[in-house]
């Protein structure tokens, strides 16, 4: 498959077999567009413009960098558990409206996991590995840090439990940062090899949302906290991440805001949400895909300024990165990866917790319900029908299963919205690629 667009005045080819981008001059493009059925005007070409353009192609096909087959390859699927996300407390201290675990209770009673239901999360880890040696454990909320002593003590039994059974564990977390202090900056910073602060951007935005208890805004609490933290950091992994909703789609301020705080590490996520007033909606789209091409221009004047930084979503990599078989295997949740909830219960990730179709077994237990770990580990890329003509597939992987069920109610159908959204920032995202590799301006 060929995909076929312009940023501004520039004008792209990408092509699915192979992973290429191609740079390319507007006849070019135009004549792709119409081979690949668009209604694109070409009465214009010459027949010395034809001429060319047919060699140029006929030249990259030969070299395998255009129209190449895509490969069948099969998902990386294995029943060997990498990863628990782990829900230290079902409670927090902030009362964000959009928060997709209600507040951090999870449409349930606000509760803390004990100790003891933390260790033995971590045993089933390690006895439902098999032969993997890197294990992850990622401590979520609700608000971790309501609960920093009980992950100190799991963390030590962790590492005391790996050594004994020959595994390594990367700890990472999620935190609004209300509570992080000097302890826990040292902390994080010994422990976690990667940390993830919530804040959305600009005082008015993220204070029209992120309250505390008292009901009042939180930026003026946290923002010292994350840069102390920030500056602490070293070269070790964070993000510092934002959400935007119906309220901010001018939401690229809020990125260049974080930016100029001294965050290098940004991500800026779209709500995922059925309030009214917050949730995305069709009609949003034009607006988004507009304030993604005024990001883009910002984040690249940035770059050639020499004050870059690292935007998640504007991060491809399409001569690296993650193999082919992993690409189309989607993500691991309900097979490789789970979550746990404070009383121990199972569910194939956090977007999962609390539903009761969703849930798999317990810690206490040990097994897991074979038919959901069935259900998702036959799930991957060429299982989601809406995805094969789309250009993106190779890049998004098919979408996140619990947006695609909670909003369609099936995993294996993709949310329209997020697929808007989600070929948008790839294409701002190649012509990122391009411009740092000379390639277009």
């Amino acid at each position: 498959m060929v995909h076929v667009f312009n940023y501004k005045n520039n004008h792209y080819i990408y092509d699915t077999g192979s992973g290429s981008l191609h740079s390319c001059d507007k006849k070019t493009a135009d004549y792709l567009a119409r081979e690949e059925g668009q209604d694109v005007d070409i009465s214009y070409l010459t027949d010395e413009d034809m001429a060319s353009i047919k060699a140029d192609v006929a030249e990259l096909e030969k070299q395998g960098l255009l129209n190449a087959p895509e490969v069948k390859t099969y998902p990386v699927k294995s029943n060997e558990v990498k990863a628990l996300c782990i829900h230290i407390c079902h409670d927090c201290n902030l009362r964000c409206r959009y928060c997709f675990a209600d507040e951090g209770a999870y449409h349930s009673s606000r509760e803390f996991m004990s100790e003891q239901t933390a260790k033995k999360a971590i045993d089933f880890l390690i006895a439902n590995s098999g032969n993997r040696k890197i294990l992850e454990a990622d401590f979520f909320g609700g608000e971790p840090l309501m609960c920093l002593d009980v992950i100190k003590n799991v963390v030590a039994y962790a590492r005391e439990q790996g050594e004994k059974y020959g595994k390594k564990f990367l700890f990472t977390t999620t935190t609004n940062a209300v509570l992080l202090d000097d302890d826990a900056i040292d902390f994080f910073n010994r422990e976690m090899e990667n940390v993830v602060l919530s804040i959305d951007g600009r005082k008015e935005v993220h204070d029209a949302i992120r309250k505390t208890v008292n009901g009042k805004g939180s930026f003026d609490i946290v923002l010292p906290k994350i840069k102390k933290f920030v500056q602490s950091r070293g070269d070790k992994s964070y993000y510092v991440r934002g959400t935007f909703t119906a309220k901010n789609l001018d939401f690229s301020n809020d990125v260049i805001f974080l930016a100029e705080q001294g965050f290098d590490s940004i991500s800026m996520e779209p709500v995922v949400t059925d309030i009214d007033d917050l949730m995305i909606k069709p009609e949003h789209l034009p607006r988004i895909k507009e304030e993604y091409e005024r990001l883009c221009d910002r984040y690249i004047e940035k770059y050639k300024k020499g004050e870059g930084f690292n935007f998640f979503h504007f991060n491809i990599d399409l001569e690296g990165g993650p193999c082919l078989s992993k690409r189309v295997s989607a993500c691991g949740a309900g097979n490789e990866y789970f979550s746990v909830v404070p009383n121990g219960d199972i569910y194939p990730c956090h977007q999962f917790a609390g539903d009761p179709a969703f849930k798999m077994g317990n810690v206490y237990e040990g097994a897991l319900d074979p038919g959901i770990r069935q259900k998702f580990a036959s799930s991957c890329l060429f299982t989601r029908k809406n995805c094969q003509n789309c250009f993106a597939k190779f890049i998004c992987s098919g979408g996140c299963s619990a947006n695609n069920y909670h909003f369609t109610g099936d995993i294996e159908n993709p949310y329209p919205i997020t697929c808007e959204m989600m070929k948008k920032r790839a294409e701002c995202a190649m012509h990122v690629l391009a411009v740092k590799k000379g390639m277009a301006e």
